[in-house]
C-alpha cells in the first residue's frame, strides 16, 4: 500500500490518544503534561484536550496535588472483563444455588467496577417472597456491605487510588473518613460483613470475599436476609455465614485458588 494510501486511513486524533496511553505505560511514575509533551515530541496545547478526554473516560487519572498523570485499571479490566467475569461465574453459579437452597436465602455475586458495585450473578432462594438483585445493576459501594467488603480486601494501594477517585468519599469530614477505614479494618479481621441493609428496612446483608488481589480475583458473595415473622424455619445468622464460607471455599475451590482463612 502506497504512502498516501496510508495517510488516508490516518485517525490523528485516536492516534494521540493511543500514543499517550503508551507512552504512560512505559513510564515508571506519573507524568505532568509538559513532560509527556515532551517525551511524544509535542507542544503541550497539542495533547491538552486528549488528556482531558482520557481522563473524563477513566482511562488516565490526574492527581489533584501535583497534576501529574498516570494509567488508571481501565484497560487492564476491558482487556479482561469478559474472561473474567465469565470464569467467575461459571466457578460460582452452582455453590451459590447450593447454598441459596440450604439457607432458604437469595445470593449475589459483586466485583468492583470503579467506584461502584456490580453484581455479575444472583442466585434465586426458593422462597415465594425474598430479595431480588438484578444482574448488572451498580451499587454504591461506601454504603452496601458488598462495597465495604471489597473495599477491606483490596491492597492499601488500591483501594486508596479507588477512594481517592470517589467522590462521595471524599465529601466525608475526616473523623468520618478515620471510622469508615476502621470499619474496613474490622470486616477484614473479622472476615465477613454484617450489616442493615442501605436500601431498604427490614433486610439484613452478610457478605465475605471471593479471591485474593494476588490472584487477580477480587470478588464478593453475599446473601440479603428478609425478616419474617414469626418463621421457625428461618436461618440463624450464624447458620448463613456458615454457609458463606462453605460456598466461598468451593468457589474458591472451583477458580483453582487457595482459600483465604
Amino acid at each position: 500500500m502506497s504512502s498516501n494510501s496510508s495517510d488516508k486511513y490516518k485517525a490523528p486524533a485516536l492516534e494521540k490518544g493511543l500514543a499517550i496511553i503508551e507512552y504512560l505505560a512505559l513510564q515508571p511514575s506519573a507524568q505532568s503534561q509538559s513532560e509527556i509533551a515532551t517525551g511524544l515530541q509535542r507542544s503541550p496545547n497539542e495533547i491538552y484536550r486528549m488528556l482531558a478526554s482520557l481522563e473524563a473516560r477513566g482511562y488516565i487519572h490526574r492527581d489533584a496535588i501535583s497534576s501529574k498523570y498516570s494509567l488508571t485499571l481501565k484497560l487492564y479490566y476491558l482487556s479482561h472483563r469478559h474472561s473474567f467475569v465469565e470464569k467467575l461465574r461459571s466457578a460460582a453459579l452452582q455453590p451459590m444455588r447450593q447454598a441459596s437452597a440450604t439457607i432458604q436465602q437469595p445470593g449475589h455475586l459483586s466485583i468492583l467496577f470503579n467506584d461502584k458495585v456490580l453484581v455479575v450473578a444472583y442466585s434465586k432462594s426458593p422462597r415465594p417472597i425474598a430479595v431480588m438483585i438484578e444482574e448488572g445493576n451498580l451499587y454504591n459501594m461506601l454504603t452496601t456491605a458488598s462495597g465495604k467488603t471489597l473495599l477491606s480486601f483490596l491492597d492499601d494501594n488500591n483501594r486508596e487510588q479507588i477512594l481517592h477517585q470517589n467522590s462521595s468519599y471524599q465529601k466525608l469530614s475526616k473523623t468520618q473518613k478515620r471510622d469508615f477505614q476502621k470499619e474496613l479494618i474490622h470486616i477484614k479481621k473479622q472476615g465477613y460483613t454484617e450489616m442493615p441493609s442501605s436500601y431498604a428496612q427490614g433486610i439484613v446483608d452478610f457478605s465475605v470475599p471471593i479471591g485474593h488481589a494476588p490472584s487477580g480475583i477480587t470478588a464478593c458473595l453475599t446473601v440479603s436476609k428478609l425478616l419474617t415473622l414469626a418463621d421457625e424455619n428461618e436461618p440463624s445468622h450464624d447458620d448463613i455465614i456458615q454457609a458463606l464460607r462453605t460456598c466461598k471455599k468451593e468457589i474458591e475451590s472451583n477458580l483453582g485458588l487457595v482459600s483465604l482463612p
